[in-house]
């Protein structure tokens, strides 16, 4: 069974959550969250190493007693204090706390009062404005939880890149090991690395199909068999994910790849093309009148329609075959180019490790620089730094980088962009800076005329380098603020700024429609994890996931640069 690290921290969230709406020792509650927040953060599976016998006891937040609930769920796929928790409440009462603005105590206060206890319950008694009448509420505040509530509902059973990916691995291993199979892939949107998840679709090519169908069917994750054919089979996770398994022949390989890679309306595109061509194509091949062409191998598809190979990631219908058609395919950004990590914080904020801990790990990843980020004191909730703190950390960051080898910290903040647009840090101080990440941690209400004059007036302050995660947006969780995203775009370019691609598995903001607008446009980005410690360094691949989605390429990320020109271009 595999869990992934942010199932893990939803369980301990969601066990906070129940005992603070029961109203449970506060000091137990803040333990279980931390605890999650670490566990959300860390790079590296827990899960794994739970299986290599490390003692995660000693990982920052956990502790004995946390490490055996960790233990637990890691081998069963659950908590049993969270279970029996549960049976207290009605089912889908966590449910109030995806919408934006509800939190425990204010979904404590709707139980009790209002026997809210779902979506469905929420969005009636606000429309009847029953909320606005309790304490602490108003009908401004009923408004907006009536808005969030219809996001909430919205969204859909998707899920996050990050939480489908163990799921994806450990069963590609499991079937890779049954005799018979020739060849297996996960396509879909995961092989597209798209940002959210539904289904997961499978294909293999095995000469005894039905063998291969009866393995997959036996995998020990298994919650329910929804279909048992002889070819094909779809089965729902213990983590709630729906995979679905086709095994073909080896001469459909290719082509049922193709198919079921999507995306929908690029495949569309390409069958329409054929029909042009007096070819059909399906997921069986390639055919002209009844003979079979080719269908084999992915690539013969394109090859067959006049096109170079299309990367998975392209796969949107956006311009793609016209660019392989015209030999304009971008030459997509690679991890092996990245140079260094612009976006991190330490025990200076919020972080979990050291500035030369944080160091030494990007160094192990063949980075030549860091840029430590922490918070700037604005956001008291994440003990962010005053000037004070700032220079001690500066005067530390001198000391290290003096008996520092092949890496360099450089000099930075992520300060807080106020409603304003000044900058919550001195001038004074942020000359000193090598460069400034700067971002809107609050008021994401405001309207797209006043937020986008709010980053613009930020952009005007000549020590601003790059906006971190440019749209506020949190997956399956909050909306983007509303900006006049042309104007940013433009506006960046003018001013000499840059755009950060997070890429924190809950944020990959921007997203990559807006890339590759911005990149049409002239933008250059910095790819950076926003990493609260060593392991979740690792969380590059996911902002190179998401840079590629946006048909972004080397030249158009400026921490692919060495240290000489990355100082160079951060001059204003």
């Amino acid at each position: 069974m595999s869990i992934s690290n942010v199932e893990i921290a939803d369980i301990f969230t969601r066990l906070a959550e129940l005992l603070e709406i029961q109203g449970y020792n506060h000091f137990k509650i803040i333990a279980y969250k931390n605890a999650a927040r670490e566990i959300a953060y860390l790079g590296n599976s827990i899960a794994k190493m739970v299986e290599e016998g490390d003692d995660i006891s000693k990982l920052p937040s956990i502790g004995s007693r946390i490490a055996k609930k960790i233990v637990e769920i890691v081998k069963t796929g659950k908590l049993n204090k969270l279970e029996k928790l549960q049976k207290k409440f009605p089912p889908h009462i966590l449910d109030l706390l995806k919408v934006e603005g509800i939190g425990p105590k204010r979904a404590k206060i709707l139980y009790d009062a209002l026997h809210i206890s779902s979506l469905e319950d929420l969005m009636k008694a606000a429309q009847e404005h029953k909320i606005r009448e309790l304490g602490g509420f108003s009908d401004k505040i009923e408004q907006k939880i009536l808005d969030k509530t219809m996001f909430a509902k919205k969204i859909g059973k998707r899920f996050m890149y990050s939480v489908a990916e163990p799921h994806v691995n450990a069963i590609l291993a499991y079937m890779q090991k049954t005799e018979g199979i020739l060849k297996v892939l996960i396509a879909g949107s995961f092989r597209r690395k798209k940002d959210t998840v539904g289904d997961l679709d499978m294909v293999a090519t095995s000469k005894n199909p039905k063998k291969v169908i009866d393995y997959f069917v036996k995998y020990p994750d298994i919650k329910d068999i929804v279909l048992h054919g002889d070819t094909r089979s779809t089965i729902i996770l213990k983590s709630n994910i729906q995979v679905d398994f086709r095994c073909v022949q080896a001469k459909s390989y290719g082509s049922a790849l193709h198919y079921f890679m999507g995306s929908r309306y690029h495949v569309l595109a390409i069958r329409k093309l054929a029909v042009e061509r007096d070819l059909k194509i399906n997921e069986y091949g390639i055919f002209r009148g009844k003979q079979d062409i080719t269908g084999s191998c992915e690539k013969d598809i394109y090859k067959t329609m006049g096109f170079s190979y299309i990367q998975p990631e392209l796969r949107e219908n956006r311009g793609e075959l016209e660019a392989s058609k015209e030999g304009k395919l971008p030459h997509l950004i690679n991890r092996e180019d990245m140079r260094g990590d612009l976006h991190m914080h330490t025990t200076y904020s919020d972080g979990q490790n050291s500035i030369e801990e944080m160091a030494e790990a990007a160094k192990k990843l063949g980075y030549k620089y860091v840029a430590i980020t922490d918070h700037s004191k604005h956001l008291s909730i994440v003990h962010g730094m005053d000037e004070k703190k700032l220079r001690l950390q500066l005067d530390e960051i001198d000391r290290i980088n003096e008996k520092l080898k092949d890496i360099t910290i450089l000099k930075s903040i992520e300060v807080d962009i106020l409603e304003d647009g000044s900058l919550a840090m001195s001038d004074s101080l942020l000359k000193e800076l090598d460069l400034v990440v700067a971002g809107v941690h609050d008021k994401f209400n405001l309207s797209a005329k006043q937020q986008t004059k709010r980053i613009l007036k930020a952009m005007e302050n000549p020590y601003f380098s790059i906006l971190a995660h440019p749209t506020g947006r949190l997956i399956n969780q909050r909306e983007p603020y509303s900006l006049d995203m042309e104007e940013l775009f433009k506006e960046t370019v003018q001013k000499g700024c840059f755009l950060e691609i997070n890429a924190q598995p809950k944020r990959l903001d921007l997203n990559d429609i807006y890339e590759k607008m911005a990149k049409d446009l002239g933008v250059k980005f910095a790819i950076s994890t926003d990493s609260h410690n060593m392991q979740s360094l690792n969380y590059m691949r996911y902002g190179i996931y998401q840079a590629r989605r946006g048909w972004v390429e080397k030249g158009n990320v400026i921490n692919t640069l060495s240290l000489d020109k990355l100082k160079e271009i951060l001059k204003r």
